[in-house]
């Protein structure tokens, strides 16, 4: 028997908290959910940070679920404030096309977005044409500038004398798409990671108020590694998507070097193996380890360049370290 969607993310790592769990594990039961996490455009290329919302879509999409990928040509001219400590620079309409374009080749990666099982939006296309007055008559009211302000990010960045008027309205403008993707696709449930959990459920109270839906949030835990630093980033900066900007190699040569407690955690994040062969690679030790290590750079680098890249990083780490055990099945 199958697991259901939400002990399948759980068993992997990827929940951390849930609006109304029974209610979700009914929907799944019942039928086809469709599921969407907002992305901003703020460069041509995903990085690995970007990786957790995307495989979760991917692991409801392969359940039978339909995903939709956000993409903020709309809101990325105003810039996500969480997790921030200063306005995100303004980029224009130009810039924010061809990041789009950059990172529309590297979902079709993990996604099928047909349109049938999955597909590929921009905010803009409805964000854009909306009438100030009207937005704030109709979405507006719903907000309570106090409620806003308790959430950590607004109050922080209020309390150091950085929060504008624009960021403000970023909760406004997500909860609206979320509104938008429930009355135009269905959509009811949003991803995201947990720094995101009040501007979700911002908008699953948008949906209850306005349209007297059900919809839900699922948000995942942001992901350190054992050092406590923030996954993704090396000494070098960022760790990207786009071969241009980071290297098949360099990118099998970041996921070889993850830490021996990080290994098991990372297969079951950022691979598809099943979860029995990610235990049995977890489970080795010492210098037996190596091959869990060599399992993860290969199915991680699949993924993201193509089995081609990744056997030809595999192929050069060996001539330079010497060859591991593992071949790609």
């Amino acid at each position: 028997m199958e697991s259901a969607p939400l002990e399948v993310l759980r068993e992997r790592g990827f929940v951390a908290q849930v609006s109304d769990e029974a209610a979700l594990n009914a929907a799944f039961a019942r039928g086809t959910v469709t599921a969407y996490c907002g992305f901003d455009p703020t460069a041509p290329s995903l990085t690995v940070g970007n990786l957790i919302p995307v495989m979760m879509l991917a692991h409801l999409q392969r359940a039978g679920h339909r995903a939709i990928v956000l993409v903020g040509g709309g809101t990325g001219m105003i810039g996500d404030p969480s997790g921030k400590t200063e306005m995100r620079p303004m980029l224009s309409t130009e810039q924010i096309e061809l990041n789009m374009a950059g990172q529309r080749a590297q979902f079709s990666r993990y996604l099928e977005l047909d349109g049938e099982r999955g597909l590929m939006a921009n905010n803009a296309d409805w964000l854009l044409s909306l009438g100030y007055v009207a937005f704030l008559r109709d979405i507006g009211r719903y907000f309570s500038v106090n409620q806003l302000l308790q959430h950590s990010t607004y109050r922080e960045r209020l309390e150091g004398g950085g929060l504008n008027f624009i960021e403000l309205n970023y909760a406004l403008l997500q909860a609206y798409d979320f509104l938008h993707l429930y009355r135009s696709f269905g959509c009811t449930l949003q991803l995201g990671a947990v720094d995101q959990w009040f501007n979700i459920l911002a908008g699953t109270e948008l949906i209850r108020r306005i349209e007297s839906g059900e919809a839900f949030a699922l948000v995942a835990p942001l992901i350190m590694t054992a050092s406590g630093e923030k996954m993704g980033k090396t000494a070098a900066g960022a760790v990207w998507l786009a071969a241009e900007k980071t290297l098949p190699y360099e990118y099998y040569q970041f996921w070889i070097n993850t830490a021996d407690a990080d290994v098991a955690r990372f297969l079951a994040l950022f691979t598809f193996l099943p979860m029995d062969r990610v235990r049995e690679l977890g489970a080795l030790q010492g210098a037996d380890l190596r091959l869990a290590k060599e399992t993860l750079a290969l199915e991680a680098t699949t993924l993201t360049h193509g089995v081609d890249a990744a056997l030809e990083a595999q192929q050069t780490s060996h001539e330079l370290f010497g060859p591991r055990t593992h071949s790609i099945s």
